[in-house]
């Protein structure tokens, strides 16, 4: 299989499965942090290879949902599950934005073994994904990107905002 998904109804995700069985040898490598950028290309049926280093760091199994300024987040499953428990504790009026965003379009993905993934069709269609891909990682998660939206991202970002964020820092 390509994908394994936990189905309710046309969902990718059933929220309250417990998803803490999961990375490789049962435990996620602690302190290690997701970095660098990985071209990939994606084909006609939406089967991208995923980073064997990232996998390494992440599992054999995971969560890929919709992000931020059109990206995917990609997750260990320990770590997702961190965060929807965050997600479920906050007040129904802060979460159900969040709710909606962030784990209605979760999918549980697992690689085959030459380490390609199957992206849905509805995460590809709301990231944009065309045929060439970039998966970055970007500390506690991966992000997968269309090429373009990628290379507009980051030459939108302007020398100044960076100083502004390194202030205090001590860099």
């Amino acid at each position: 299989t390509w994908l394994k998904v936990q189905k309710s109804g046309d969902d990718c995700f059933k929220s309250g499965i417990s998803l803490l069985n999961s990375v490789k040898g049962g435990e996620r490598l602690a302190g290690v942090l997701a970095k660098g950028t990985y071209n990939q290309t994606m084909d006609a049926k939406g089967r991208m290879t995923f980073p064997t280093k990232l996998r390494e760091l992440i599992g054999e199994r995971f969560i890929v949902t919709k992000g931020i300024d059109g990206c995917l987040f990609v997750y260990s499953l320990e770590d997702f599950e961190k965060r929807a428990e965050k997600i479920r504790s906050l007040p129904m009026a802060k979460a159900r934005a969040l709710q909606r965003s962030f784990m209605a379009w979760a999918c549980e993905v697992e690689p085959d073994k030459q380490g390609r993934i199957l992206v849905p069709q509805s995460l590809r269609e709301v990231a944009g994904l065309e045929k060439e891909i970039v998966v970055a990682g970007v500390s506690d998660r991966c992000e997968i990107w269309d090429k373009k939206r990628w290379d507009d991202f980051n030459s939108s970002i302007d020398d100044n905002e960076l100083m502004e964020a390194l202030e205090g820092l001590d860099f």
